[in-house]
């Protein structure tokens, strides 16, 4: 790709005007696999290509995230818009095809699934999310009369961004702490979008290493396709993105 410069500072979002991220259009569109909207550092790379290298155990898992979502039975249809609108805000996905993540959140509270520990002056979990959602809807009326799904995508990310910076005030936000109530359920949200395949092949992560295991257990000596391992693709840009600072 030529269409945007990595070496430039401005293309990390701390450092641009705003820190806002460029328009999604400058990624390669994926030509293998499934990648969240298509789009990815990685467009030949499909981790199911190592499918025949997992035990049975471990397709079974990896395969089921696959599956069609189930409604919610955790979440109320009350709560649903804003958890949806929630989920797609801060992960940008803003087209199809989606990880279903507020299924993924819901099914983990439905199921019991928490994390077994939580902050002493915070209430559960899943009580927490509860109220972070009634908090968006409560902030979003106050300023715009409309529920948080209902606002323009601009005003869901402003509010989001001041949830981030533990800015909310009033109404369900004041039986939380703000800012940890932000840990806890991005905390979730990112669980289980980075859990799911389509990313896996967005980021050209090569899925589960068992009984593969690896090969290339050098260290940054050896970068490139030396230190590649044979089930991982190169990525369109030639750039380390953990070292490309500046």
């Amino acid at each position: 790709m030529s269409g945007h410069n990595t070496s430039r500072p401005d293309h990390l979002p701390k450092l641009r005007p705003g820190q806002q991220p460029p328009d999604p259009s400058w990624l390669p569109r994926q030509r293998r696999g499934t990648t969240p909207q298509m789009i990815g550092r990685y467009p030949d790379f499909d981790v199911f290509d190592a499918l025949d290298t997992w035990d049975e155990a471990t397709k079974k898992v990896v395969l089921a995230r696959l599956d069609p979502p189930g409604p919610l039975r955790f979440f109320t249809r009350v709560e649903e818009p804003a958890l949806r609108a929630f989920c797609d805000t801060v992960l940008a996905q803003d087209g199809e095809p989606r990880v279903p993540v507020a299924e993924m959140v819901d099914a983990k509270f439905a199921d019991g699934h928490l994390d077994g520990y939580r902050y002493a002056d915070m209430p559960r979990d899943d009580e927490t999310w509860r109220r972070v959602l009634a908090g968006l809807d409560h902030t979003a009326r106050q300023g715009d009369r409309c529920s948080f799904a209902e606002c323009t995508a601009q005003r869901r990310e402003d509010i989001v961004g001041e949830f981030a910076q533990a800015r909310l005030a009033g109404g369900p936000w004041e039986s939380l702490d703000v800012t940890r109530a932000w840990s806890i359920v991005m905390r979730a949200t990112l669980a289980a979008f980075y859990s799911h395949p389509w990313v896996w092949n967005e980021i050209g992560f090569g899925g589960p290493a068992y009984p593969r295991g690896f090969m290339r257990l050098g260290g940054p000596g050896q970068a490139g396709a030396a230190g590649r391992e044979p089930f991982e693709a190169p990525g369109a840009f030639d750039v380390d993105p953990v070292r490309d600072r500046s």
